[in-house]
């Protein structure tokens, strides 16, 4: 099967088609819109899960009218898409899975409420205690309970071994096609990057979709040989979520000259090292050791995120490291002062950027970025 980045491009609108066409023969569709939520359940549920729309300033005006305008832009948009009836996979959805990563989502989910039913996670936040992990097993064995009660299903722990597979395998696929990017010259760009691995969780064919990451990853290592580039900065992106709408830092990196060879964000390659152990006899203990290591800057302390970040540059062959933060994102913003400290450490130019997701400081972006890749040796 030969397949190409447009296919990755087109994979939103097929799968609303399909959704449509599922929902009316009465399968059930499940949003979620965190890294944190087991999409394996809900695929065990036989649902289909869909990560809902959050990257775009569009709706962000019309959630201001319910929301503080000193908050996250991730969560404006989430609940503007969600008010306005504007992203079509909150429409379709039936449940929403949120959870308890920041303050300001919890608060904004209790909101959400009126418009569509939301299930909330209550994620432990000290991950390394025995206690941590007893919780968030309890959790997942709720959230559990509440899908085959509000789906009106039986989530055997068959069907959950089958699904962990699914996505053990989708998750090395990915992980295979990122890894490209540690060859001179990289195989993607950072737009081409964030198109796979951001436009793959929208899609409702699992299968289909393994079949084109392995076509994608063959098709990319097949391209690369024998061809030369032009030799320009690797540089590593870091720090909150970016998704398509919300590139405006991978662009303006890329149009100064640089390149973005890998995202350690969580659309990006935070989670793609994780996998779930098949040889435990609990498929809930197994999703629970897997989903507790996510190195999401809500955990206290967060010492894998380093390790992670100190192993990109070495691999990637970093030259510069940004580190994005969204207005309002405290615990990001807090943990800046530490990766800043281990890039320099490493001997790399290092640049924290705070923004939102107007256009209101591109030039502002754009001379900051131009002076980090002057930087580069």
């Amino acid at each position: 099967m030969s397949v190409n980045l447009e296919d990755f491009m087109s994979i939103r609108g097929a799968s609303l088609m399909k959704i449509k066409e599922a929902k009316d023969e009465g399968q059930k569709v499940v949003g979620v819109y965190c890294a944190y939520c087991p999409r394996e359940m809900i695929l065990a549920a036989g649902a289909i899960p869909v990560s809902l729309c959050g990257t775009s300033e569009a709706p962000i005006a019309a959630a201001e009218t319910v929301l503080p305008r000193n908050l996250c832009p991730l969560i404006k948009s989430s609940y503007g898409f969600a008010a306005t009836d504007t992203c079509p996979f909150f429409h379709f959805s039936d449940l929403v899975i949120g959870e308890t990563t920041c303050d300001g989502k919890k608060k904004m989910f209790e909101i959400m409420q009126d418009i569509k039913p939301v299930y909330v996670m209550q994620l432990p936040h000290l991950h390394q205690l025995d206690a941590a992990l007893e919780l968030w097993v309890k959790e997942l064995r709720r959230l559990r309970s509440t899908l085959e009660e509000e789906l009106d299903v039986q989530i055997t722990d068959e069907k959950l071994w089958e699904a962990i597979r699914t996505v053990n395998d989708e998750t090395m696929a990915v992980k295979a096609i990122s890894d490209l990017n540690k060859m001179e010259p990289p195989v993607l760009s950072g737009m081409d990057l964030l198109t796979v691995t951001w436009s793959r969780s929208f899609s409702s064919d699992r299968e289909k979709l393994l079949t084109m990451l392995n076509g994608l990853q063959q098709e990319l290592a097949a391209s690369q040989q024998g061809q030369a580039r032009v030799k320009k900065p690797r540089v590593l992106l870091t720090g909150c979520p970016v998704g398509l709408g919300s590139e405006k830092v991978i662009r303006l990196v890329e149009e100064a000259g640089g390149l973005i060879v890998a995202m350690e964000n969580c659309s990006g390659y935070k989670t793609l090292e994780l996998q779930s152990d098949t040889e435990l006899d609990d498929p809930i203990i197994a999703l629970a050791q897997k989903y507790m290591e996510i190195p999401c800057s809500c955990m206290s302390p967060n010492p894998y995120r380093f390790e992670l970040l100190e192993r990109m540059m070495e691999e990637f062959r970093v030259d510069a490291v940004v580190d994005l933060t969204w207005q309002a994102c405290h615990t990001y913003n807090v943990e800046a002062f530490e990766v800043g400290n281990l890039v320099r450490k490493k001997g790399l130019p290092y640049l924290h950027l705070e923004s939102d997701y107007s256009s209101s400081d591109l030039e502002t972006l754009k001379i900051r970025i131009e002076a980090l890749l002057e930087m580069v040796v």
